[in-house]
């Protein structure tokens, strides 16, 4: 059994790390989060001891290890920008650390975190749950036998509906979030590339407060993006049905049903990393750096190998 410490308690991903640590037969010592809404804790851990000031959890901690306890895994489920200086935190209390994604958000800190790993001889992984699809990975399969020349057609499409809360929490900060493309699309960028091969081209059209689109070359791939918390964007089928998330990805003109099987991908994701064989700092790599320089491009407009979507009417930031 491995004693597990939680940031970010309170958030969305949480109950599935939770879950995770749970279900691979291991034990919550202690969890941070500086909101108090932490009552899915009774589900998993009641045991835990919880914290809203990091200088109390931080103390808790320290007496935890001169009394014998080992900490053995920071799981971290904060805010995108926090995951930098809450892995540094991680490794420097002597744990290996399991990361949501984006691991962080620019390149650079890949490099630095990359030293303290070699300085403290523990290990940073992140969760790229897509790769541990039973669909996707029958589809990796199927790629790898073909010829290694043929380029695929693919259109992803991800909405993903969000009221006007969203703009005052972290989320709709770019410099908190990453903006759109980081918050609600690495894990798709990830998967491309894990499949596709690595990026030759990435044009932006669009990029704004509530969507982006953009094009990507790949090896064995053309990709037309589009991503949107709007839920003006969704199709019209999916608003009749008030439904409120729409997830397509075509190959060829053949969607990719992937729907199903999500539920128990962050358990499978910590069973791989307690065998040793978790995705690691080289993995996330690329798709950081792919999200990064979307952020940072500036858009081209509705141009040639644009996503369909990406020619719907734009829409005024709700509070500017």
């Amino acid at each position: 059994m491995k004693n597990f410490v939680l940031i970010g308690a309170a958030g969305y991903v949480a109950p599935r790390h939770l879950k995770a640590i749970k279900e691979t037969g291991n034990n919550l010592v202690a969890a941070l989060d500086k909101h108090d809404a932490v009552g899915i804790l009774d589900s998993y851990f009641p045991e835990a001891a919880f914290f809203t000031e990091f200088e109390r959890f931080d103390r808790h901690l320290d007496k935890l290890k001169r009394d014998g306890t080992k900490l053995d895994f920071v799981s971290i489920c904060s805010p995108n920008y926090l995951h930098d200086a809450h892995i540094r935190f991680g490794l420097r209390i002597g744990a290996d650390v399991i990361c949501e994604k984006p691991v962080v958000l620019n390149p650079w800190n890949i490099e630095g975190l990359k030293h303290i790993e070699q300085e403290t001889g523990k290990r940073i992984y992140t969760i790229l749950q897509l790769r541990h699809h039973p669909a996707l990975l029958a589809l990796k399969n199927k790629l790898e036998s073909e010829p290694t020349n043929k380029v695929h057609d693919i259109n992803l499409t991800y909405i993903t509906s969000r009221g006007n809360w969203y703009y005052t929490s972290w989320k709709g900060d770019k410099t908190k979030s990453g903006g759109i493309a980081t918050n609600i699309g690495v894990h798709f960028y990830d998967m491309l590339i894990w499949l596709f091969g690595d990026i030759q081209e990435n044009t932006v059209h669009i990029h704004t407060h509530d969507r982006a689109a953009g094009f990507l070359q790949l090896e064995k791939a053309k990709v037309r993006w589009f991503l949107s918390i709007n839920a003006e964007t969704l199709p019209t089928a999916v608003k009749d049905k008030y439904a409120r998330t729409y997830r397509s990805i075509t190959i060829d003109g053949q969607e990719v049903e992937f729907s199903e099987g999500f539920t128990d991908l962050h358990t499978v994701s910590y069973q791989s990393i307690l065998a040793g064989k978790g995705f690691g700092l080289r993995d996330a790599a690329t798709s950081v750096q792919v999200v990064h320089d979307i952020r940072n491009a500036t858009p081209v407009g509705l141009q040639n190998d644009m996503h369909e979507l990406a020619k719907l009417p734009l829409t005024a930031h709700p509070f500017s």
